[in-house]
């Protein structure tokens, strides 16, 4: 494979037009998701589909982010794509052209082949809260401040406490999206994966420095690989400052490389941690790694400095099908975690692990579900309704792969969706009504 330097520049504007990003004139607004399969057949809560879209619990969606504050406040102007290099902390808000209509309608309309154009969702306001004290460091100008940090932390876990109190399932879900968005997309993504799951536990969106440009690829892949420190000390802040259960992390393409970093560095510090001391990682329920461009062989040394030891179970969504991470390969020269690995191209000591270790790693390879080519075979995990439940429900109810009605591969640990997946979800569900706490 041809190193990056004998690349085409025109090969890296490619990448920028095949990876999915929601960049574009005015503020940035969400095509939104077909209905995950376990919506369709009643696991989750149906009566959130005909609530307004604006009508979001607790009043927006808190969110966590490495940019630096606009001096604007207008939609689509609140953050802006320089790393700020601290953590701002805040809430935000979500609107809609028609405050009346309900999520379901809104589904409805975008899925029409001629949409009208009167549906676009939007981040309408923020309100920051100030910044994340344990992101400040000698190092680091945070420039003036309004609000002191320790102050503007215990503002933030004080709201993921007050979420946490009115809700049954005492987990908090973050979101950490990829390549080429702004500062809005992680969070209209969250807001409609949480209304998917009946506003249960609170979803932060997790907001990291990317360039909403077509040639952005590599300082945002650079820039993803350094905000793993932040990533880490807001999950240790939630671990130690809020009331939080389980914590989970759905890292999506460029992303992933932010979360596994993060994970690498947890594990590393937990090296020194006497026996009783705390463990980063230690409410840690699932991390998700969905259409992951990080380089296999580097995943590989992540595994061997102790990922599988951090957080409860680890999940890889790849695909056969991902134009954009066949794209990632050419321009780097490597090999994709999220690019399927099948039959002979399985090593063996990865299909040990996925034996020996299946109650940590889960690799499932998504190539034959319905629907896996949506936004050029790299935004599956909203675009395939099979994709999008397997990753909601384990999520909600914290069940095996095989329960869900994925099958395993015996020679090889490799999980697939089997024609009669949904049918075999429907049958497994069929006696929840509700999340367990």
């Amino acid at each position: 494979m041809a190193p990056l330097r004998s690349i085409p520049a025109a090969i890296v504007l490619s990448l920028g037009l095949v990876l999915q990003g929601c960049a574009g004139q005015g503020p940035p607004t969400l095509a939104l998701m077909p209905a995950p399969e376990a919506f369709s057949k009643g696991a989750f809560d149906q009566a959130a589909d005909d609530r307004p879209v604006g009508d979001i619990p607790d009043g927006g969606l808190l969110y966590a982010t490495g940019r630096q504050k606009s001096p604007g406040n207008a939609p689509g102007d609140f953050y802006t794509t320089e790393r700020s290099l601290v953590v701002h902390l805040g809430e935000a808000k979500i609107s809609i052209s028609r405050p009346e209509i309900t999520w379901r309608q809104a589904r409805e309309i975008a899925l029409l082949k001629a949409p009208t154009g009167d549906y676009p969702i939007q981040v309408s306001g923020v309100t920051e809260f100030g910044i994340l004290d344990r992101s400040v460091t000698p190092y680091v100008d945070p420039g003036p401040l309004a609000i002191a940090p320790a102050s503007a932390t215990a503002q933030f876990t004080s709201e993921v406490n007050r979420r946490l109190e009115r809700t049954g399932q005492k987990d908090v879900y973050i979101y950490v999206h990829g390549y080429k968005v702004t500062f809005d997309n992680p969070v209209l993504v969250a807001a409609e994966m949480w209304h998917f799951m009946g506003y249960e536990g609170v979803f932060i969106a997790y907001s990291w420095p990317a360039t909403p440009e077509s040639t952005a690829y590599i300082g945002d892949v650079d820039t993803a690989m350094g905000m793993a420190r932040n990533l880490r000390e807001l999950v240790h802040t939630l671990e130690t400052e809020t009331k939080a259960e389980r914590i989970h992390i759905i890292g999506y393409s460029a992303g992933t490389r932010l979360v596994s970093r993060t994970l690498e560095q947890m594990a590393l510090l937990n090296r020194d941690r006497p026996q009783g001391a705390y463990r980063y990682g230690s409410r840690l329920e699932n991390v998700f790694l969905v259409s992951s461009d990080v380089d296999r062989s580097v995943f590989g040394a992540y595994l061997a400095d102790g990922i599988l030891d951090v957080s409860r179970h680890l999940i890889i969504y790849a695909s056969a099908k991902d134009n954009a991470l066949r794209m990632s390969e050419a321009i780097t020269g490597h090999e994709r975690l999220g690019q399927a690995l099948r039959g002979e191209a399985v090593p063996p000591a990865f299909a040990q692990l996925l034996k020996s270790r299946a109650d940590r790693i889960s690799y499932i390879d998504v190539s034959e579900a319905p629907d896996i080519e949506w936004g050029n075979g790299h935004g599956y995990f909203r675009g395939s309704p099979w994709v999008s439940s397997d990753l909601m429900v384990k999520l909600m109810y914290r069940l095996d792969p095989e329960v869900r009605g994925l099958v395993r591969d015996p020679a090889t640990g490799i999980l697939a969706f089997p024609t009669d997946y949904d049918q075999r979800m429907q049958k497994t569900l069929s006696g929840i009504k509700r999340p367990q706490p």
